[in-house]
């Protein structure tokens, strides 16, 4: 598996080098009315983890994610996007979608691409601010469910539209943001296992631009490995904000109805500040908290500070602190040093 993963890794490398030469040749559907050059990228991002939970494994090297996409549009009002992601068990298409996105008002996106739950899961990686995704996104969200399906990266296939409405204000910001989809429920490269659907939406507020105030619902099942449908019936709330390279997240997630009965009333929360100092130079304090049975012994808290070198678009370095305060594991309290390296082509 690592020489295939190197392969990947030296084969993205030079075909983004190649992509990026002037001189290369070009070949495929040029810039018209009709078609837009296509976007080639990808992405790596590892470092070195260091944690007192297990003295006999204190930490080491890790690759967390590699990956390539391609995206573009076709007559001006088909937007398409493939990604691919290289490590892991084994290489796999994480997103494929071909979106119909002509009116900002209405559009219709079809394929398999992250689900509308929490301001948190749609982001990026890059955009985060820290290590990882939440407590919150990573056990409620689709990457690696509380429930016990494994990670799908916070997507499934599915049908979704979604639109922005009413601008207002001197710079015409959108006051409404609506998202909803219809999805197969048992995530990434899988076929639908029952007949029933998932349906997740949100509704967001813009008041003032960069401030979304939004909730989220999602009504769905999920069938395991020993086929039994489990129910996944949830809500969420939060707000975010982004302007002037200042960052605040906050949100809510909670079990509800028949989920809370099968599984215990799990909930999650988290927040998280981004300070800039310098346009390279930003901090991130964030709270993290998820309870298994939605009381004090499920809990697990963890509080972070995060400093990111921003030294080009395509280049960040995280150094970051986290201290654990976690009743599931066997030490109540301890502490991880993460440092990442993040580099786009």
């Amino acid at each position: 598996m690592k020489k295939i993963v190197l392969t990947l890794c030296a084969a993205l490398v030079a075909f983004a080098a190649f992509a990026q030469d002037e001189s290369a040749p070009k070949y495929g559907i040029k810039e018209t009315k009709f078609f837009s050059t296509p976007k080639v990228g990808a992405y790596i991002i590892g470092g070195y983890k260091h944690s007192d939970l297990n003295p006999e494994k204190p930490g080491g090297f890790n690759c967390r994610l590699i990956r390539a996409y391609v995206d573009g549009s076709i007559y001006n009002d088909f937007k398409y996007r493939i990604q691919f992601q290289a490590n892991g068990e084994k290489p796999h298409v994480k997103d494929f979608y071909v979106e119909w996105a002509r009116f900002p008002e209405f559009s219709v996106k079809i394929g398999q691409f992250k689900r509308a739950f929490t301001f948190e899961n749609p982001m990026n990686p890059w955009d985060v601010g820290v290590g990882d995704f939440s407590f919150l996104v990573q056990k409620m969200a689709g990457m690696g469910d509380r429930l016990g399906e494994a990670n799908m990266g916070g997507r499934d296939q599915g049908i979704q539209i979604q639109g922005d409405l009413f601008p207002i204000g001197q710079d015409k910001h959108r006051l409404v943001h609506y998202q909803l989809g219809l999805y197969n429920g048992q995530g990434i490269n899988l076929a639908d296992a029952n007949k029933q659907k998932d349906v997740i939406g949100t509704i967001q507020f813009q008041p003032i631009k960069g401030l979304y105030v939004g909730a989220f619902g999602w009504m769905g099942t999920w069938r395991n490995s020993e086929g039994v449908d489990l129910k996944r019936e949830r809500i969420s709330a939060g707000l975010k904000f982004d302007r002037n390279n200042w960052s605040v997240r906050a949100e809510y997630a909670a079990a509800i109805a028949g989920e809370r009965a099968e599984s215990g009333a799990a909930d999650a929360f988290y927040a998280t500040v981004g300070i800039p100092f310098l346009d390279w130079l930003k901090l991130y304090l964030k709270w993290d908290e998820f309870r298994a049975h939605g009381d004090a012994a499920s809990s697990h808290d963890m509080y972070s500070a995060c400093m990111n070198f921003r030294l080009h678009k395509n280049l960040n370095f995280q150094l970051e602190y986290r201290f654990h305060n976690d009743h599931t594991a066997a030490k109540l309290n301890y502490n991880d040093i993460w440092f990442m390296a993040y580099i786009r082509f």
